[in-house]
């Protein structure tokens, strides 16, 4: 049985959440994400809560019922007040700016990286060596750090590259003499 499941989620002030041919869409002040449910698993929205039951008690059914309460909690939070990743960018001559809804990096290489903004996220570098992505779909946010980081990823002798805000580098001793 889910343990994640049975608890309903809870909707915020200012978050309408309707539930109509199987796809569940939430607005919000800060945009609207939609969300198509299995045939397996049925949700209602019940004033300020909505509860995900599963409609039959195969595995299959069990499995998305957790997993379908998961997303449909992401997505009130992140129409009622977003997700961010902070980014850290370290290594000498190491920079970002964006331009032209367009995130240029100079990571060390011989010439610049340019990673186009997708749509629904927010950009914006506060200072050259940091990097703020914000958005409300917290899967499109994640992938969109990831894909920054994989640029260059933090190595571990020197610590330079591309890291998130709160990873811990651990760091390796030269070799000796």
């Amino acid at each position: 049985m889910s343990r994640v499941g049975k608890y309903p989620v809870e909707i915020p002030a200012g978050v309408q959440v309707a539930v109509a041919d199987g796809i569940l869409t939430a607005k919000g002040k800060l945009g609207e994400l939609s969300l198509a449910l299995t045939d397996r698993i049925e949700a209602k929205v019940d004033g300020n809560h909505v509860t995900v039951t599963p409609r039959s008690t195969e595995q299959q059914a069990r499995m998305m019922w957790g997993t379908t309460r998961a997303l449909v909690a992401s997505m009130v939070h992140g129409v009622s007040t977003g997700y961010t990743r902070s980014m850290e960018i370290t290594g000498t001559g190491f920079r970002a700016a964006v331009q032209n809804n367009r995130l240029e990096m100079n990571l060390g290489f011989s010439h610049p990286i340019h990673y186009p903004v997708p749509k629904g996220i927010k950009i914006t570098c506060e200072r050259p060596t940091a990097i703020k992505v914000e958005g409300v779909d917290k899967r499109l946010v994640g992938q969109v750090a990831a894909e920054i980081r994989a640029f260059r990823p933090p190595e571990p002798y020197k610590g330079k590259g591309v890291r998130y805000g709160t990873e811990q580098v651990r760091r390796k001793e030269g070799k000796k003499k």
